[in-house]
């Protein structure tokens, strides 16, 4: 009996030590100065060195806390949370403590960045499409949104679905994956009209361009730090 007991224990030990790894680690966000790298877990946002080590929790609520977006100075991180239901965006000390609710609409909004002058964060929703647009109402396409750090009304910028968004130095221009209908994001190699593209945005002209055009999917574009170049994620190899 002691000698099936201790077969037990070592069949079990492999499996105690593996569910203690972190898994499921999502929405990883690099800081303005390069430091640190906040990202969601179990429903919290944590942060951590980007060289590594122990990571600190931000959040601590029973509701779904994700998507985290650092400010300009790195003082401050929004986030989507569904403490009220649906998710809204709340704003937090990249230290940790007290979050404050800052969108208040009855569907979900969801953070991308924040602006470069720090005052205002830019988020997804499906709101309104406004009377003059083309587009087909549709649950599925969200429109682009701002709303002031402290909670004032938003104000619509583009009504067409723009994710992923990542704004130019001066604010100017910001580059954004676009979405043309339901389609699984997570699903792989798939090559369609439907696949998402990378687009850039005048803040000035209000026009936009597409700057990359493939079957297959382009998603995440993000500026190098001049400018003069855009990085993004494809499968077409």
């Amino acid at each position: 009996m002691k000698a099936f007991y201790s077969i037990f224990l070592l069949l079990l030990f492999p499996i105690c030590s593996f569910s203690a790894t972190p898994l499921w680690m999502r929405y990883p966000v690099i800081s303005p100065d390069g430091k640190e790298i906040a990202f969601s877990y179990k429903g919290d946002i944590y942060k951590v060195a980007s060289s590594g080590g122990e990571a600190k929790q931000i959040t601590m609520h029973e509701a779904h806390d994700y998507m985290p977006v650092w400010s300009p100075d790195g003082k401050s991180i929004a986030f989507a949370s569904d403490r009220n239901g649906n998710f809204d965006i709340y704003i937090t000390s990249s230290e940790g403590g007290e979050a404050k609710r800052v969108t208040t609409f009855s569907g979900s909004e969801y953070p991308y960045s924040f602006t470069p002058d720090g005052k205002h964060i830019i988020f997804a929703a499906k709101i309104q499409v406004p009377a003059s647009s083309a587009a087909f109402p549709s649950a599925v396409m969200s429109e682009l949104y701002k709303v002031p750090v402290n909670g004032e009304r938003p104000e619509q910028i583009l009504a067409t679905p723009a994710e992923n968004i990542c704004f130019s130095k001066d604010g100017k221009k910001f580059i954004y994956q676009d979405r043309k209908g339901g389609e699984d994001r997570f699903r792989k190699h798939h090559k369609s009209s439907v696949t998402r593209d990378i687009w850039i945005y005048d803040t000035e002209t209000g026009k936009y361009r597409q700057l990359i055009s493939d079957p297959g999917e382009d998603t995440n574009p993000v500026f190098s730090p001049d400018n003069s170049q855009v990085y993004f994620l494809s499968e077409r190899s």
